[in-house]
């Protein structure tokens, strides 16, 4: 039998992270696996332009820098690496990986559904790539690949693929499948888990240039999430607890290979920077594969001018119309926002400034080119007093737009090539009818808070969002049971309208998951066309939560003593 734990760490969690990190995390301390994400919605739409322009390119170069670097030391420390840098063009990767020298490494392919995307419904997308499950990477392993290179599998896969080949687990195995996928969602985003966009960062000592984690994987699918010893930041319940709500829907978190129960979860703080993860359920996947279909939705730009002083909506509604009666051709779609950074009586010339952005979309190239910009610049002398921008007039550039789809699970033609050339098929599990969303328990009823005072809601509970397509998730937690049924009964549809007024005419979701005393509140629609989109100040709902955070509500004074 196979040792047990399986020790698995990451070194990416994006396209982009900090580049030191494989050697970093090989020379840290003993590992089996090695993982890397390097894919997000986004970057599959860089990658996929860059491919357009150059068949040779659409995978992540970084990670190949890494193993020139690094690629000797892991197999000198018998440490294989799993990662989904292939992107758009994983053979391409594989060939250029060739080069750095003998190497057994074996290529998980068939998420690939461009050519075939307009007989699948799917439009004609510039990338149509479908989300595969881990058993392709397990059997990469087993044939004793060192390195296993993918497109777009999930991003759990990469942990749950190593466990299955460490332990031999079967399509049968939920509930250890759902466990591994929740230890491959803590550590997917690298820093997140030891302590990185954590709330309660000031607790945290040091923070400077924090450690990467690693997951420590049992037979029966329980975990125990940690770091090298000596690396910065920190694993606690909290910093775990922030990334099992990042990112996440409904308390059934749908994948390829099992439907994970995250309202099963426990966690368990079991020594100094380790986190055991217990008791998680798993169900049989869905029938149907979720497809990230991207495309180029047009051309973007935008100008921001600047308003001090003394009336900023009286300068603000002058400059509208200025702008509009000079742009020769009007836009597709025009968007105004106003931010009111300025205060009175200021005493900086920044602090006395408000912000004036006007972004415009357009199919053509030229409707919102150098002359849209070139309008800001005309009016400029007979403008509004003290008129200037913050950057010179530009040209226009492609926004691209995220649509998520749905195949059947044979569709995608799931294959392994080995390092001698075979390839293997991957047959996708055996799934039942489509499983009804499970929102997790209702609002308890609120009893008699007691004294009050009215304070940042970030005074008690953390919170952590993101970017799903065009929806945008907050997570919200607390750290105290006392907590829970108050933060439980305050996160309702009509408060999140209220603290969040962009939700207006949005649907808004919440999920309660008590286990980990949280609430999810899912918005969909708030990013626009998702992607490169662009439709709000925050196009990616990274900083959403600590805006919610940051709104006052009614705390009980009891809740504050504990805190």
């Amino acid at each position: 039998m196979s040792p047990d734990p399986l020790r698995v760490g990451n070194c990416s969690g994006f396209y982009g992270d900090r580049l030191s990190a494989m050697c970093e995390m090989l020379e840290g301390g003993e590992l089996d696996v090695l993982t890397g994400d390097y894919l997000a919605e986004l970057t599959m739409l860089i990658l996929a332009r860059d491919r357009a322009a150059d068949p040779a390119t659409g995978y992540a170069r970084t990670f190949l820098a890494q193993l020139r670097d690094c690629l000797s030391l892991a197999r000198d420390r018998g440490v294989r690496i799993v990662a989904n840098a292939g992107g758009v063009n994983p053979s391409g990767l594989v060939t250029a990986l060739r080069e750095l020298g003998q190497t057994k490494i074996a290529l998980v392919r068939g998420d690939d559904l461009t050519p075939r995307a307009t007989d699948l419904g799917l439009g004609s997308p510039l990338g149509a790539h479908a989300y595969l499950g881990a058993f392709g990477i397990a059997r990469a392993l087993q044939s004793g690949a060192e390195v296993v290179v993918t497109g777009r599998v999930t991003d759990a896969s990469l942990t749950v693929g190593p466990a299955i080949a460490h332990f031999g687990w079967s399509h049968d195995d939920l509930d250890a499948l759902a466990g591994a996928t929740v230890a491959g969602h803590v550590i997917e985003c690298g820093t997140q888990a030891t302590g990185g966009n954590y709330p309660f960062f000031t607790e945290i000592d040091d923070l400077v240039h924090p450690g990467f984690p690693i997951a420590e994987l049992h037979r029966d699918g329980s975990s125990v999430i940690t770091k090298h010893p000596g690396t910065s930041g920190a694993v606690t319940v909290g910093t775990v607890t922030a990334q099992l709500v990042y990112e996440i829907g409904d308390a059934r978190y749908a994948g390829p290979d099992v439907t994970t129960r995250l309202d099963t979860i426990t966690l368990h703080r079991s020594g100094p920077d380790r986190v055991e993860i217990t008791g998680v359920r798993g169900e049989p996947p869905p029938p149907d594969l979720k497809v990230s279909c991207v495309a180029v939705g047009g051309f973007r730009n935008e100008v921001t001018v600047v308003l001090t002083g003394l009336d900023i909506e009286a300068k603000a509604d002058l400059f509208r119309r200025q702008f509009a009666a000079a742009c020769p051709t009007a836009p597709a779609e025009v968007t105004w926002t106003l931010a009111r950074l300025d205060s009175a009586d200021a005493p900086t010339q920044q602090q006395a400034s408000a912000l004036l952005t006007v972004v415009a979309r357009d199919p053509a190239e030229k409707v919102v080119g150098r002359a849209f910009t070139n309008a800001a610049v005309e009016v400029a002398l007979g403008s509004y007093p003290g008129f200037f921008s913050t950057t010179p007039p530009g040209r226009a550039h492609p926004y691209g737009v995220f649509t998520p789809a749905f195949v059947p699970q044979d569709v995608p033609v799931h294959e392994v090539v080995l390092d001698d050339g075979t390839v293997d098929s991957i047959a996708p599990p055996l799934v039942t009818a489509p499983l009804r969303p499970l929102s997790g328990p209702v609002a308890p009823a609120a009893g008699d808070p007691g004294p009050t005072r009215r304070l940042p809601l970030g005074t008690v509970a953390g919170a952590r969002s993101g970017d799903k397509g065009g929806s945008a998730n907050v997570g919200l937690w607390v750290r105290d049971d006392a907590a829970y049924p108050w933060l439980a009964a305050l996160i309702t549809e009509e408060t999140i309208r209220d603290l969040l007024p962009e939700t207006a005419g949005l649907a808004v979701r919440i999920i309660r998951l008590p286990a980990l005393r949280a609430v999810n509140v899912v918005i969909d629609g708030l990013l626009g066309q998702g992607v490169a989109y662009n439709a709000r100040f925050d196009p990616q709902a990274k900083g959403l939560g600590e805006w919610l955070r940051s709104r006052h509500v009614e705390i009980p004074v009891a809740l504050l003593e504990v805190s």
